[in-house]
């Protein structure tokens, strides 16, 4: 890889302030450091950080730009006093702050999880909420709105949050767990976050509510830590937290060097996918064919299967399948594999260096070619640019 361009006496100085406690927050950090490393050869500086912790600049600092989480308005009016380029990688939207963002697409990320859970056949839904946090609500909105456009209802639990956008550690579990033993199961939930998934396994096992078995949980985001540490580990959708670094560190180049336009007001990154752990392994359906078919469609995606391979293994003819199919899921048996093979690429892509041919045989697909026309159909991508991604 070539050095950087910089030499040691124009090396740019940039401060990131991001919390460092958060999985999140360090993949921030790791993207910023990537393009640093092979574009321009930054002195970063970085230190511990909580998650709400107020993260000030050392006074005097002198440096060339900032990459920060700017979450409360004292820290944007601090950072508006330095006159320097700074790249905002919060979601949270402050009054009179209009530093250029580099974001998770949150209604991407509720879309995802309702697809998700949709895929397993869950009928009853619910969103464990956050009041008075504006990102929240529009997470919560996305999700419902996906439900809605499939024909479902979702009911809605929401809790003041105690600092930030952490659940209260002394919320009402009684009060909890009586609105999710009042909700028809098998049910899903999905959350914020993984402090607010935890809280919901805690008062499924104070109610006597087996997780994922009668209640589904799913966060809202990722940590390979928090989301492990209680009795039912917790699946979550992945953000793709180090491209926001990556590419909040491109922005913020463009700006310190002032080389083309200036940089959007707000750029959306896709979420990865969906991390996939106990509080989900579970098959909302009670069709005893249906959940034969679906195990034998996602315990092997790299087997040769045909719809009627599914169909015999299900014990039903595949008219009887297809029909089962639609009601249930809202799709057919050949889009169910198609999108179980798609899941399983994606993770060989981001989680190995094998190459897109084995990724293609690995995943069930019958060539390469197949597989990145049916990537091109679903993501508007192909395989090989979805591993390049920044």
């Amino acid at each position: 890889m070539p050095e950087p361009e910089n030499s040691s006496l124009s090396t740019k100085r940039v401060a990131i302030l991001v919390d460092t406690s958060t999985t999140w927050g360090r993949e921030v950090i790791a993207g910023v450091h990537r393009y640093s490393r092979e574009h321009v050869g930054w002195q970063l500086f970085v230190e511990p950080r909580g998650l709400e912790q107020r993260q000030w600049l050392p006074s005097a600092w002198k440096g060339d730009g900032v990459i920060a989480r700017v979450g409360f308005i004292e820290l944007a009016k601090s950072l508006k006093t330095l006159r320097l380029p700074v790249v905002n990688v919060s979601g949270i939207t402050l009054p009179k702050v209009n530093f250029p963002r580099v974001v998770s697409d949150q209604v991407a990320a509720a879309k995802l999880a309702a697809e998700h859970l949709l895929a397993r056949g869950f009928r009853n839904y619910a969103y464990f909420s956050l009041l008075g946090l504006e990102y929240v609500a529009e997470h919560q909105q996305a999700f419902l709105d996906t439900l809605r456009g499939a024909g479902h209802r979702c009911e809605v639990f929401a809790v003041q949050p105690q600092l930030g956008a952490e659940p209260d550690w002394n919320l009402d579990m009684k009060r909890l767990g009586k609105w999710l033993r009042s909700l028809p199961k098998p049910l899903a939930v999905f959350t914020w976050n993984s402090g607010s998934a935890r809280e919901l396994i805690y008062a499924c096992t104070q109610a006597g509510l087996a997780v994922p078995e009668q209640v589904a949980v799913l966060s809202g985001s990722d940590d390979d830590l928090f989301c492990v540490v209680t009795p039912v580990p917790i699946s979550a959708v992945k953000l793709a937290a180090e491209q926001i670094g990556y590419r909040a560190a491109a922005a913020l180049d463009g700006m310190m060097s002032k080389r083309g336009a200036a940089p959007p007001a707000e750029v959306l990154i896709q979420p990865l996918g969906v991390v996939e752990r106990r509080s989900t392994d579970t098959l909302a359906v009670d069709d005893e064919a249906m959940v034969k078919a679906l195990r034998f469609i996602r315990e092997d995606p790299a087997r040769t299967m045909t719809v009627n391979d599914v169909a015999r293994k299900a014990g039903l003819c595949r008219r009887a399948l297809e029909l089962r199919f639609q009601h249930l899921l809202g799709c057919s048996p050949a889009a169910e594999i198609r999108r179980v093979r798609v899941d399983h690429a994606i993770h060989l892509l981001q989680h190995t260096n094998l190459s897109v041919a084995t990724v293609a045989e690995r995943s069930g697909f019958s060539s390469s070619e197949y597989m990145a026309s049916v990537f091109r159909a679903q993501l508007a991508t192909t395989p090989l640019r979805f591993r390049k991604q920044d």
